[in-house]
């Protein structure tokens, strides 16, 4: 089950995140850099900034009454890098590693493409960080593939993630 974040909720997504980027990223990042990092990005006060965005939605993934993960989707002027009108960005997608392996990643996946179809667009795009191939495979196998990368910053540490989309409908 779904459920879109709202300020209430707001709590709860900061302890998610930071929680699910710590247990995914902590051990392949600088200390220093890593700490800094989670506690501008995943603070509620950013949080709340993001979640105010009328072009941004987090949403909290359920399993039998638990929340097991959630997601983050940006439109328009929210997307990092694209910007297009008939595109959606996956910003964040991340299951708590007790519930990895059950097949949440795809299901939320699916979940992301048809909120994006039913909104119209015509691209689902992503940001996977180069030194992930698990994710990379994933997004593969479900047919996104490269077409660039940007830069990524955990504290002052500058990284690079590939850029990778999936077209959904052929442009009429």
């Amino acid at each position: 089950m779904l459920q879109k974040c709202t300020e209430t909720s707001l709590g709860l997504l900061a302890e998610l995140s930071r929680k699910t980027f710590v247990d995914a990223f902590k051990d392949s990042n600088d200390p220093h850099d890593f700490e800094t990092y989670i506690n501008t990005a995943f603070d509620p006060q950013q949080l709340q900034k993001e979640l105010a965005d009328p072009y941004t939605a987090f949403y909290l993934v359920y399993l039998r009454n638990t929340v097991v993960g959630y997601f983050k989707t940006n439109v328009e002027t929210a997307q990092t890098d694209v910007k297009r009108s008939d595109s959606m960005e996956l910003e964040r997608i991340y299951v708590l590693q007790a519930y990895q392996g059950q097949g949440l990643g795809q299901w939320i996946l699916e979940q992301v493409t048809a909120q994006a179809l039913a909104n119209g667009k015509m691209f689902l795009w992503l940001g996977v960080w180069e030194k992930n191939p698990g994710a990379i495979r994933f997004y593969r196998q479900n047919g996104f593939v490269k077409f660039g990368t940007h830069p990524y910053y955990i504290g002052n540490d500058k990284q690079t993630d590939w850029l990778m989309r999936r077209i959904l409908k052929d442009p009429d």
